[in-house]
């Protein structure tokens, strides 16, 4: 796979880099590590230049994030809500009242959450949804996404162009980050079910 992913750059330059990134940002298993560091790699290779490589993702990331935002403005909370309250919620153990905190953190923590997951392995296209979901401002969404993406593309499309043939060394690393941000999120996650379970069992005894 990343191989054919690799070609396309070859092939399409700028416009194979920013339809990479946009796919990426919609479906987050393609690997976008790997696109923008042999991005940067093929800026001393062809005519290729770092800053439009740079902008071409950054348009593909925000694109992207648009798809994504949409997504979560289409869904709305009361719907989610609704969702919760049937028999998905009870099978997942989930309830409408949940999706009101998950909501209430968003929006107090939404500029913040919305930059810094940009820069930040697998969450970094998933964060559009809960802001579509909260319905954050179009405007103060689509600034910080484009910033935090132009700081993450820039990053990897620079560490491309600067090690040159040793990119995909960088790429092993970049890879590595990756794992252990996987593993933080699943213990997170397997941490926070454990508290509501045993917060449960605590209001039931009580």
């Amino acid at each position: 796979m990343q191989e054919t992913l690799l070609n396309l750059i070859g092939d399409y330059g700028y416009l194979g880099i920013m339809l990479l990134i946009f796919i990426e940002n919609v479906f987050p298993p393609i690997p976008s590590e790997a696109v923008l560091l042999f991005g940067g790699f093929m800026t001393q290779q062809t005519q290729l230049q770092v800053i439009p490589c740079i902008l071409a993702a950054t348009v593909g990331s925000v694109a992207g994030a648009a798809v994504l935002y949409l997504l979560g403005r289409i869904l709305k909370k009361d719907r989610i809500k609704k969702l919760f309250g049937g028999r998905f919620g009870k099978i997942m153990r989930l309830k409408p009242e949940h999706v009101d905190r998950a909501d209430a953190w968003f929006v107090k923590y939404e500029k913040k959450a919305v930059f810094i997951c940009r820069c930040i392995p697998v969450v970094r296209s998933l964060i559009s949804i809960p802001a579509g979901i909260s319905e954050m401002r179009p405007v103060p969404f689509f600034i910080l996404t484009t910033l935090g993406s132009a700081v993450w593309n820039s990053v990897l499309v620079c560490l491309g162009a600067l090690m040159g043939d040793q990119w995909e060394q960088v790429l092993f690393y970049v890879e590595q980050y990756t794992f252990v941000v996987v593993i933080l999120l699943a213990i997170l996650v397997i941490a926070a079910v454990i508290w509501y379970i045993w917060y449960r069992r605590k209001k039931k005894s009580s």
